[in-house]
């Protein structure tokens, strides 16, 4: 056999030998490597895991791990392993799964209608990595509430309700920095001078907006209801805001789960700073988280005479007005009325 022929033969068994080992790569690397249903699945790396612990965390969702682990290692995947949240879709071969596990994705997070820090943390704490307690003991920090102008009472204002994006590994006193910065962006050069020409602060319109907020669901009533409230403070009434009783009756059964329907005469006498019929002026926080609907009423409140609001009896949902306390009477016993009709006790 001569030269030319060994050559061209072993030439033949060279592209063989490549177009095997193309395809076996190929099969390894690019063939679709999942094994969900689903168009696509969420996976969560905690902070500190190592190649093992990803491997038993995305080990239900890959239909071959060997392929999975060969292309993890050729791209030295295991050496440099990242927290957060993660997306695999279905189809994805190893390589766009390895791809997929460099990408953290964001989370988005809503909080809105808590009623305390520790409802708020912990609603958080159902959609990133840092747990309550750990989110707790940020916001509650001295140091950082006193550099950024809070209290124990008041902190919960720094909550705007809103939808915000975090990576989910995100640590507790970033979240806290991000929520603080946020809070002084919501406060602009408008609503600062609006607070100012109402001669409240922004912790004191958060404490007003959160009462208004409770009082009614309607947005649209929102306003009236503020310019009820402003106009007692002006005359130096007492708010005497039923929601704010139920605050203070929640704060101190610690039950916030409790609900009550109805505030009865006994509940009046009640001694605590948030009971707005005992206490003049505003409570020393807010009752409630309030959105921004109802931050916005008390900075644009509906200009008016009323003094006084009732439930309405013929408008659910809405309340009915008064300039007197005679027409507030009326209006008054119609309620009492109807909510005896009905049976509410509490």
């Amino acid at each position: 056999m001569n030269l030319r022929k060994i050559i061209g033969i072993f030439s033949l068994v060279v592209v063989i030998a490549g177009t095997i080992g193309g395809y076996i790569l190929y099969k390894q690397i690019f063939s679709p490597n999942t094994k969900f249903s689903e168009n696509e699945v969420a996976l969560y790396i905690p902070t500190g895991s190592d190649y093992e612990e990803v491997q038993n965390i995305i080990r239900p969702y890959i239909e071959d791990m060997d392929k999975f682990n060969s292309v993890a290692n050729k791209k030295e995947y295991p050496r440099y392993v990242k927290a957060g949240k993660f997306v695999f879709k279905k189809g994805m071969n190893s390589n766009d799964l390895v791809n997929s596990l460099r990408q953290p994705v964001p989370v988005n997070i809503a909080f809105n209608n808590q009623e305390t820090l520790q409802r708020a943390v912990g609603r958080i704490s159902h959609q990133i990595e840092p747990d309550s307690l750990t989110l707790l003991e940020a916001f509650t920090d001295k140091t950082f509430l006193e550099e950024n102008g809070f209290n124990d009472d008041n902190v919960l204002s720094m909550f705007i309700p809103n939808t915000y994006q975090f990576f989910w590994n995100t640590s507790a006193t970033k979240v806290r920095d991000k929520m603080a910065k946020e809070y002084r962006k919501f406060w602009n050069e408008d609503r600062l001078a609006k607070a100012k020409a109402l001669n409240l602060t922004p912790l004191q319109v958060s404490a007003l907006a959160s009462i208004v907020h409770k009082e009614t669901v309607k947005k649209d009533e929102r306003p009236r209801v503020a310019g009820v409230y402003l106009n007692r403070l002006q005359r130096g009434m007492k708010l005497e805001a039923d929601p704010t009783v139920i605050y203070a009756m929640k704060k101190q059964s610690g039950d916030f789960d409790q609900v009550i329907k109805r505030v009865l005469y006994k509940d009046l006498v009640i001694d605590s700073p948030y009971n707005t019929y005992k206490y003049e002026g505003l409570p020393p926080g807010p009752i409630a988280m309030p959105d921004i609907t109802a931050i916005d009423a008390v900075l644009n409140p509906e200009k008016h005479n009323y003094i006084y609001f009732c439930a309405s009896v013929t408008n659910f949902g809405y309340h009915e007005f008064a300039v007197t306390a005679a027409q507030h009477e009326v209006n008054r016993q119609k309620y009492v009325a109807w909510v005896n009709k009905m049976g509410i006790k509490r």
